[in-house]
Protein backbone atom coordinates (compact mmCIF):
# COMPACT_ATOMS: atom_id res chain seq x y z
CA UNK A 1 0.00 0.00 0.00
CA UNK A 2 1.06 3.05 -1.00
CA UNK A 3 2.75 6.03 1.69
CA UNK A 4 0.02 7.82 0.94
CA UNK A 5 -3.04 5.72 1.48
CA UNK A 6 -1.74 3.89 4.47
CA UNK A 7 -1.51 6.94 6.56
CA UNK A 8 -4.87 8.53 5.36
CA UNK A 9 -5.91 5.03 6.50
CA UNK A 10 -4.39 5.36 9.73
CA UNK A 11 -5.97 8.66 10.08
CA UNK A 12 -9.52 8.13 9.28
CA UNK A 13 -9.04 5.53 12.08
CA UNK A 14 -7.67 7.63 14.52
CA UNK A 15 -10.37 10.35 13.11
CA UNK A 16 -12.68 9.97 16.06
CA UNK A 17 -10.21 11.08 18.57
CA UNK A 18 -9.01 14.07 16.36
CA UNK A 19 -12.96 14.65 15.95
CA UNK A 20 -13.11 15.38 19.77
CA UNK A 21 -9.86 17.62 20.12
CA UNK A 22 -11.63 20.03 17.64
CA UNK A 23 -8.37 19.54 15.97
CA UNK A 24 -10.32 18.49 12.03
CA UNK A 25 -12.30 21.56 12.45
CA UNK A 26 -9.36 23.76 13.20
CA UNK A 27 -7.13 23.05 10.12
CA UNK A 28 -10.44 23.46 8.03
CA UNK A 29 -10.90 27.07 9.13
CA UNK A 30 -7.35 27.43 8.66
CA UNK A 31 -6.89 26.66 4.86
CA UNK A 32 -10.52 28.31 4.42
CA UNK A 33 -9.33 31.53 5.69
CA UNK A 34 -5.79 31.59 3.85
CA UNK A 35 -7.22 30.41 0.60
CA UNK A 36 -9.87 33.19 0.90
CA UNK A 37 -7.22 36.12 2.02
CA UNK A 38 -5.09 34.56 -1.28
CA UNK A 39 -7.88 34.06 -3.54
CA UNK A 40 -10.55 35.81 -2.85
CA UNK A 41 -13.79 34.76 -0.80
CA UNK A 42 -16.18 33.31 -3.71
CA UNK A 43 -15.86 29.49 -3.98
CA UNK A 44 -16.44 29.36 -7.49
CA UNK A 45 -14.02 31.85 -8.54
CA UNK A 46 -11.19 30.49 -6.07
CA UNK A 47 -10.71 26.70 -6.99
CA UNK A 48 -8.37 26.32 -3.44
CA UNK A 49 -11.50 27.87 -1.49
CA UNK A 50 -13.72 25.56 -3.25
CA UNK A 51 -11.72 22.68 -2.06
CA UNK A 52 -11.70 23.21 1.70
CA UNK A 53 -15.15 24.86 1.53
CA UNK A 54 -15.95 20.96 0.28
CA UNK A 55 -13.72 19.21 2.76
CA UNK A 56 -15.02 21.25 5.30
CA UNK A 57 -18.82 20.03 4.50
CA UNK A 58 -17.68 16.63 4.25
CA UNK A 59 -16.27 16.39 8.10
CA UNK A 60 -20.26 18.43 8.89
CA UNK A 61 -18.62 21.75 9.60
CA UNK A 62 -21.62 24.48 10.36
CA UNK A 63 -21.86 27.03 7.68
CA UNK A 64 -21.75 29.92 10.04
CA UNK A 65 -17.73 28.49 10.92
CA UNK A 66 -16.98 28.59 7.06
CA UNK A 67 -18.27 31.99 6.89
CA UNK A 68 -16.47 33.38 9.27
CA UNK A 69 -13.70 31.69 8.20
CA UNK A 70 -14.01 33.30 4.48
CA UNK A 71 -14.71 36.82 5.92
CA UNK A 72 -11.86 36.47 8.64
CA UNK A 73 -9.52 36.18 4.74
CA UNK A 74 -11.01 38.74 3.17
CA UNK A 75 -10.70 41.23 5.84
CA UNK A 76 -14.33 41.60 6.31
CA UNK A 77 -13.95 39.87 10.13
CA UNK A 78 -10.79 40.16 11.88
CA UNK A 79 -8.89 37.49 12.42
CA UNK A 80 -5.01 36.22 12.66
CA UNK A 81 -2.80 36.02 10.01
CA UNK A 82 -1.64 32.80 8.97
CA UNK A 83 2.23 32.23 7.19
CA UNK A 84 2.33 29.41 5.15
CA UNK A 85 5.54 27.18 5.15
CA UNK A 86 6.89 24.15 4.62
CA UNK A 87 9.58 21.38 6.37
CA UNK A 88 11.39 18.73 5.07
CA UNK A 89 12.99 15.59 7.09
CA UNK A 90 13.57 11.86 7.69
CA UNK A 91 11.68 9.61 9.64
CA UNK A 92 12.85 6.69 11.48
CA UNK A 93 14.18 4.29 8.62
CA UNK A 94 15.02 7.27 6.70
CA UNK A 95 11.95 7.71 5.28
CA UNK A 96 10.77 11.14 3.95
CA UNK A 97 8.49 13.23 5.66
CA UNK A 98 7.02 16.64 4.29
CA UNK A 99 5.09 19.15 6.40
CA UNK A 100 2.94 21.91 5.22
CA UNK A 101 2.31 24.47 7.95
CA UNK A 102 -0.41 27.47 8.41
CA UNK A 103 1.29 29.11 11.54
CA UNK A 104 0.55 32.54 12.97
CA UNK A 105 4.00 32.31 15.00
CA UNK A 106 6.81 31.00 12.36
CA UNK A 107 9.06 30.86 14.96
CA UNK A 108 7.13 28.83 17.34
CA UNK A 109 6.37 25.98 14.53
CA UNK A 110 9.34 25.27 13.45
CA UNK A 111 10.62 24.38 16.89
CA UNK A 112 7.97 22.67 17.37
CA UNK A 113 8.33 20.89 14.53
CA UNK A 114 12.28 20.53 15.07
CA UNK A 115 11.26 19.40 19.03
CA UNK A 116 8.69 16.60 17.10
CA UNK A 117 11.36 15.05 14.82
CA UNK A 118 14.21 14.59 17.28
CA UNK A 119 11.88 13.19 20.00
CA UNK A 120 10.30 10.68 17.50
CA UNK A 121 13.21 9.36 16.10
CA UNK A 122 13.72 11.65 12.87
CA UNK A 123 15.22 14.72 12.11
CA UNK A 124 14.36 18.34 10.53
CA UNK A 125 16.65 18.86 6.92
CA UNK A 126 17.08 21.39 4.62
CA UNK A 127 14.33 23.00 2.71
CA UNK A 128 14.61 20.88 -0.83
CA UNK A 129 15.63 17.75 0.97
CA UNK A 130 13.28 15.39 0.45
CA UNK A 131 10.29 17.92 -1.78
CA UNK A 132 11.91 15.91 -5.30
CA UNK A 133 10.97 12.68 -3.78
CA UNK A 134 6.92 13.92 -4.21
CA UNK A 135 4.26 14.83 -6.86
CA UNK A 136 1.64 17.55 -6.09
CA UNK A 137 -1.38 15.58 -7.26
CA UNK A 138 -5.31 15.54 -7.23
CA UNK A 139 -6.35 12.52 -5.42
CA UNK A 140 -9.24 10.54 -4.89
CA UNK A 141 -10.12 7.77 -2.61
CA UNK A 142 -12.84 5.50 -3.46
CA UNK A 143 -14.10 2.23 -1.79
CA UNK A 144 -14.09 -0.88 -4.94
CA UNK A 145 -17.61 -1.59 -3.01
CA UNK A 146 -19.24 1.38 -4.11
CA UNK A 147 -18.48 0.88 -8.10
CA UNK A 148 -16.54 -0.72 -10.73
CA UNK A 149 -13.28 0.05 -11.83
CA UNK A 150 -14.90 0.31 -15.69
CA UNK A 151 -17.44 3.05 -14.54
CA UNK A 152 -14.71 4.90 -12.61
CA UNK A 153 -12.45 4.57 -15.24
CA UNK A 154 -15.20 6.33 -17.67
CA UNK A 155 -16.22 8.78 -15.36
CA UNK A 156 -12.43 10.04 -14.61
CA UNK A 157 -10.98 9.73 -17.33
CA UNK A 158 -13.27 11.58 -19.57
CA UNK A 159 -13.33 14.29 -16.37
CA UNK A 160 -9.18 14.76 -16.79
CA UNK A 161 -7.93 12.35 -14.52
CA UNK A 162 -4.40 11.23 -15.06
CA UNK A 163 -5.10 7.18 -13.99
CA UNK A 164 -7.46 5.19 -11.84
CA UNK A 165 -5.26 2.32 -10.08
CA UNK A 166 -6.04 -0.27 -7.59
CA UNK A 167 -4.52 -0.24 -4.09
CA UNK A 168 -5.64 -3.22 -1.52
CA UNK A 169 -10.11 -2.22 -0.91
CA UNK A 170 -10.18 0.96 -2.77
CA UNK A 171 -9.48 2.96 -6.08
CA UNK A 172 -6.94 5.87 -6.45
CA UNK A 173 -7.62 8.25 -9.07
CA UNK A 174 -5.05 10.61 -9.45
CA UNK A 175 -5.12 14.31 -11.54
CA UNK A 176 -2.89 17.10 -12.10
CA UNK A 177 -3.83 19.68 -8.93
CA UNK A 178 -5.84 22.11 -12.04
CA UNK A 179 -8.15 19.10 -13.03
CA UNK A 180 -8.71 18.16 -9.33
CA UNK A 181 -12.13 19.63 -9.24
CA UNK A 182 -13.34 18.73 -12.44
CA UNK A 183 -12.64 15.26 -11.65
CA UNK A 184 -13.75 15.32 -7.82
CA UNK A 185 -17.50 17.03 -9.45
CA UNK A 186 -17.81 14.41 -11.88
CA UNK A 187 -17.57 11.75 -9.68
CA UNK A 188 -20.01 13.23 -7.46
CA UNK A 189 -22.02 14.15 -10.29
CA UNK A 190 -22.12 10.16 -11.02
CA UNK A 191 -22.68 9.49 -7.70
CA UNK A 192 -19.75 7.91 -6.79
CA UNK A 193 -19.24 8.25 -2.56
CA UNK A 194 -15.55 8.91 -1.97
CA UNK A 195 -13.53 8.51 1.03
CA UNK A 196 -11.40 11.54 0.95
CA UNK A 197 -10.50 13.92 -2.01
CA UNK A 198 -7.74 16.62 -2.02
CA UNK A 199 -4.62 17.96 -3.87
CA UNK A 200 -1.93 15.97 -2.17
CA UNK A 201 1.54 15.21 -2.52
CA UNK A 202 2.36 11.43 -3.49
CA UNK A 203 5.41 9.47 -3.19
CA UNK A 204 7.52 8.83 -6.59
CA UNK A 205 9.13 5.81 -4.43
CA UNK A 206 8.36 3.86 -1.30
CA UNK A 207 10.63 3.06 1.80
CA UNK A 208 8.93 -0.08 3.26
CA UNK A 209 9.48 0.32 7.16
CA UNK A 210 9.16 -2.93 9.58
CA UNK A 211 9.15 -3.43 13.46
CA UNK A 212 10.36 -1.02 15.76
CA UNK A 213 10.74 1.57 13.18
CA UNK A 214 6.78 1.50 11.32
CA UNK A 215 5.82 1.71 15.24
CA UNK A 216 8.03 5.41 15.55
CA UNK A 217 7.19 6.41 12.28
CA UNK A 218 3.37 6.07 12.90
CA UNK A 219 4.15 8.35 16.36
CA UNK A 220 5.93 10.57 14.34
CA UNK A 221 2.72 11.38 11.71
CA UNK A 222 0.44 11.49 14.54
CA UNK A 223 2.63 13.74 16.91
CA UNK A 224 3.23 15.94 13.61
CA UNK A 225 -0.65 15.63 12.87
CA UNK A 226 -1.78 17.10 16.26
CA UNK A 227 0.74 20.00 16.29
CA UNK A 228 -1.21 22.95 15.79
CA UNK A 229 0.74 24.31 13.20
CA UNK A 230 0.99 21.97 11.09
CA UNK A 231 -1.51 21.41 8.62
CA UNK A 232 -0.55 18.40 6.39
CA UNK A 233 1.78 15.79 6.67
CA UNK A 234 3.07 13.56 3.67
CA UNK A 235 5.50 10.51 3.75
CA UNK A 236 6.96 8.05 1.38
CA UNK A 237 7.08 5.23 4.46
CA UNK A 238 5.15 2.09 3.49
CA UNK A 239 4.17 0.12 7.09
CA UNK A 240 2.58 -3.26 7.56
CA UNK A 241 -1.08 -3.64 7.22
CA UNK A 242 -1.03 -5.25 10.58
CA UNK A 243 0.05 -2.11 12.53
CA UNK A 244 -2.58 -0.14 11.01
CA UNK A 245 -5.41 -1.16 13.06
Amino acid sequence: MSGHSKWSTIKRKKGAIDAKRGKIFTKLIKEITIAARMGGGDPEANPRLRTAVAAAKAENMPKDNMERAIKKGTGELEGVSYEESSYEGYGPGGAAVFVESLSDNKNRAVADIRHIFNKRGGNLGENGCVAWMFDKKGYINIEKSVTDEETLMEVALEAGAEDVREDGETFEVITAPEDFEAVREAIEAASVPYLEAEVTMLPQTITTLTGKEAEQMIRLMEALDDCEDVQKVYTNADIPDEMVG
